[in-house]
């Protein structure tokens, strides 16, 4: 697989305001603003269709992006994207400095690996369950992973993998286990398909609910 260049080039934007980005977008240019590391936010512009294009690749949203304003490059992550609400466009972008040997804090997507020959789906019918789709994580610069992947090969049925199951990559770390134990999110769970469920409550409510000949019994027995 080819590695995809998140190179941006970006300008210095001094007229700000609703009526600029307004004319901004109509420029095919969309308004954004560079910001952290203690340092002034700076506000931007970027070429709509060349980072819309970017925005089409899953890791877009957690690599290190190079942005490069008045031919000085900046290593930033991506912190929030805004769309137009019904076209595909997007509207304005938030990037973060990202400096050298300080941690920073992300969302990574989650990959699931191995769920059609998992032990629950192939030898026990169960449907896989996912329960999150990114985990924000904490890490230097250089641990920042691409994805988390999560194999569950293993999980049978009724089992469940919690963020403690997680084999993470060295130097990252999970924030949500550093807020408590009861912060042990449920990552994936292999459960029975919902068909079978349903038929299995119907059977204990038809098993509940006494039939003509029954109910004409208890009435004479009183």
């Amino acid at each position: 697989m080819a590695t995809i260049d998140f190179t941006i080039q970006a300008e210095l934007r001094t007229d700000t305001g609703k009526g600029a980005s307004r004319r901004l977008r109509r420029e095919e240019k969309v308004p954004a603003i560079l910001y952290g590391a203690d340092k002034e936010a700076v506000s931007i512009t970027v070429d709509h269709n060349k980072v819309n294009n970017m925005a089409d690749h899953e890791a877009f949203y957690s690599h290190i992006l190079t942005l490069v304003i008045d031919g000085k490059k900046h290593e930033a992550i991506l912190k929030d994207v805004q769309r137009h609400p019904y076209k595909p466009k997007l509207t304005h972008l938030d990037f973060q400095r990202v400096v050298k040997g300080q941690k920073l804090h992300t969302h990574v997507p989650v990959h699931f690996v191995n769920e059609a020959s998992s032990v629950g789906v192939k030898e026990e019918g169960g449907v896989v369950v996912h329960h999150i789709a990114d985990v924000e994580v904490t890490c230097l610069p250089k641990d920042l992973p691409e994805f988390v992947e999560v194999d569950i090969a293993n999980l049978k049925l009724g089992e469940t993998l919690h963020l403690t199951d997680l084999n993470m990559p060295k130097g990252v770390e999970l924030v949500e286990l550093a807020k408590g134990e009861d912060h042990d999110q449920a990552v994936v769970s292999i459960t029975a398909p919902r068909v079978e469920k349903e038929a299995e409550e119907t059977e204990e409510v038809s098993a509940e609910v006494p039939t003509a000949k029954e109910a004409k019994e208890e009435k004479d027995a009183e």
